[in-house]
């Protein structure tokens, strides 16, 4: 996957799943196996959040250039026939 994190933003990540593990399931679970949960992620779930926030970001930008197109069209001048 081309998610590339700071060995920094991968080391909260870790800590977060484990608090995760420990909170929700009461669960202690090793920084390695957190680091795989962490792989698994990653490589098969961010993919389809990834897709997601792309296709907003195309409505989004669809939504702003037909507003624009709208505000220029209102330039216009009328032609004297």
């Amino acid at each position: 996957m081309f998610i590339k994190l700071t060995k920094e933003q991968q080391q909260i990540m870790i800590s977060d799943i484990q608090y995760f593990f420990s909170m929700e399931r009461d669960e202690e679970i090793t920084e390695f196996a957190a680091e795989q949960v962490l792989h698994f992620v990653k490589e098969k779930l961010a993919p389809h959040f990834y897709n997601a926030a792309v296709h907003d970001v195309k409505n989004v930008v669809e939504q702003q250039f037909a507003s624009l197109d709208d505000e220029i069209l209102t330039l216009e001048r009328p032609i004297r026939k």
